[in-house]
């Protein structure tokens, strides 16, 4: 049977109303073979492709890689292969290394614009927006009026404190003026950060009209919707009422703190893909370049079958060549600035790490602590393996760093006994207070938090406190910004992670390390943010010697390992060797 090798390869693409069309042929010495052909003896793994005079075309190795992604993320019809207008830049990634490439005028006026942000410059805030932007926010609001201008969905994914929020807001109060009525725009939210939205409208919009859709009587308010220009809702108010909303069309739908869904199977990832709305807008400061699997769902929100079928996006990333190439694919779709890109409109911040020494009464009972689980969980692993003892593995790490807190956290006769961390706390709280500053303090332990609330009540310091428990949030943060007296602020973590304005504050404590970056930088920005005056110091505070120094040392070699001992995180557990919990334990 003849044989034919691959040949002349012409490809070009042509635009429609609202899709792309990639056409193809291949050329196997006189033969031409459609570009589906190729592509669908490719995802059968096939190296060679009959052809019309019954001669087989040899297909190279090397295209099940370069055109595998092209069939995975488009739609491959008879003649050509079908992308929509938000995949422009992804198209245009995949066909570069091809040298040429036949593209319309469209195609090519959509590629310049996506691949140098030609036109995307300053834009300036609306007359009836109180306060000035900066700088970068200005750029910020004129790569929103970009968006809107092709249609396309974007994660605006600024550091944590660089002012998303009224980014957003100065886009909604512009759009609502320069277009005259429109359909509401709904805003999801974390419940915690509804008051920040609300204060925020009301700070920096206060023309806009806006509702707050929560609570039990919340049903008669969907009649009103349409004599409102924002709609605050939570993301559980938004999975139980998908039903009622996804029948109502909003002009925006924004979702702040978007990494609530990157878990693409969950009911309220995916209740987000219900909504109807002109434009789609996800704001994060997580770091999500580095997470490009967890991004599909969030993609998949914003520009849906933008980026395929999870499964196979998740499989892609796997790999650097394409992942570099996704990255340059979602770039116009994701504007981020880190503080050190926008440094000159920021205080300086300070980050140290103080090692605090037990004493003897302490060292006593950690070491006691430790021997016992060495033993115990040593021996357990000999005769069950690691799987039946991980939970054992989870409880012995927690009870060490519990001590290392305060052993007061494992005998409530011990609260009023000595912790390395306590003594080293308190004189620094009080140093700060008497030169006018104000500190923050995060302990994910609220046990912990409650020993240094009765330290603080005997010492007379005036101080606000709040955890999940905690109603009417708006109240100890206005107090604690505005009074002069209230200088330390407990927090929990859960609690105090994410959308607190706390910029009276220029000094953060630590009292346990999370090893989780994102979360760790959550809680120092409370302080470090726009508003922001002064140079802010961070403090964490880890006892030497214990097992909060070994999980430092091991997360440089396993970091997901670290993370899954302070977050709990099961199945990422199954890493751990012997070897490393002898060091954790030694």
């Amino acid at each position: 049977m003849p044989v034919r090798q691959a040949g002349e390869f012409q490809m070009s693409v042509r635009s429609h109303i609202d899709w792309f069309e990639l056409h193809g042929d291949i050329e196997f010495s006189g033969q031409r073979v459609r570009f589906p052909e190729l592509l669908a003896a490719l995802s059968r793994g096939e190296s060679a492709i009959r052809l019309e005079d019954g001669s087989l075309g040899i297909v190279p190795d090397e295209w099940a890689d370069q055109y595998s992604m092209i069939s995975q993320l488009g739609v491959v019809e008879d003649e050509h292969v079908r992308f929509a207008p938000a995949q422009v830049a992804l198209l245009d990634a995949l066909l570069a290394s091809r040298p040429t490439v036949d593209v319309d005028e469209k195609f090519e006026e959509i590629r310049k614009k996506l691949d140098s942000f030609e036109g995307i410059s300053e834009a300036e805030e609306p007359a009836d927006f109180k306060g000035s932007l900066r700088t970068y926010q200005r750029e910020g609001l004129g790569w929103l009026h970009f968006l809107e201008e092709f249609q396309f969905g974007g994660c605006l994914a600024d550091d944590m404190g660089l002012g998303k929020t009224v980014q957003v807001l100065a886009a909604l109060s512009e759009r609502i003026k320069n277009n005259g009525p429109l359909s509401p725009s709904l805003v999801v939210v974390p419940r915690s950060l509804m008051f920040n939205w609300n204060e925020e409208c009301e700070r920096f919009c206060p023309s806009l009209k806006v509702l707050e859709y929560s609570g039990l009587d919340r049903a008669s308010l969907r009649d009103s919707f349409d004599d409102y220009n924002v709609i605050l809702t939570t993301y559980g108010t938004l999975r139980r009422d998908i039903l009622e909303l996804k029948d109502q069309r909003f002009d925006y739908v924004v979702l702040d703190e978007a990494q609530t869904i990157k878990n693409a199977g969950s009911q309220v990832a995916k209740a987000s893909r219900l909504l109807e709305a002109n434009h789609r807008l996800a704001l994060s400061g997580t770091p999500i370049e580095n997470h490009l699997g967890d991004l599909w769902s969030i993609f998949e929100f914003l520009n849906p079958g933008m980026l395929g079928r999870s499964s196979v996006f998740r499989r892609f990333t796997d790999d650097n060549d394409n992942r570099s190439l996704l990255t340059r694919g979602l770039a116009p779709f994701i504007l981020r600035r880190t503080k050190s890109e926008v440094a000159a409109e920021l205080p300086e911040r300070f980050e140290q790490t103080i090692q605090c020494q037990m004493g003897e009464e302490q060292q006593r009972l950690y070491d006691e602590m430790r021997d016992h689980y060495r033993q115990s969980l040593l021996g357990m692993l000999q005769e069950q393996g690691l799987n039946k003892s991980r939970m054992h593995v989870l409880e012995a790490l927690l009870r060490l760093r519990q001590i290392a807190c305060h052993p007061g956290l494992l005998d409530p006769e011990l609260v009023d006994g000595n912790s390395a961390k306590l003594d080293t706390l308190a004189p620094l709280l009080e140093e700060l207070l008497g030169e006018g500053h104000k500190a923050l303090v995060f302990s994910q332990f609220t046990s912990m938090l409650a020993i240094v609330r009765s330290v603080l009540d005997r010492a007379g310091i005036t101080y606000e406190y709040l955890d999940g428990q905690t109603r009417d949030r708006k109240a100890h943060i206005d107090r604690f910004q505005q009074d002069s007296d209230c200088g330390v602020f407990l927090i929990s973590l859960k609690a105090g992670g994410l959308g607190l304005n706390l910029t009276a504050a220029d000094y953060v404590f630590l009292l346990d390390p999370w090893w989780n970056p994102a979360v760790e930088m959550q809680a120092i920005d409370r302080a470090h943010r726009v508003g922001q005056t002064r140079p802010v110091f961070a403090y964490r505070l880890i006892c030497e010697g214990t097992v909060e120094e070994k999980i430092a040392e091991l997360q440089q070699q396993k970091r997901e390992l670290a993370d899954a001992i302070l977050l709990e995180n099961r199945s990422v557990l199954s890493n751990l060797t012997r070897d490393d919990l002898e060091l954790l334990l030694s």
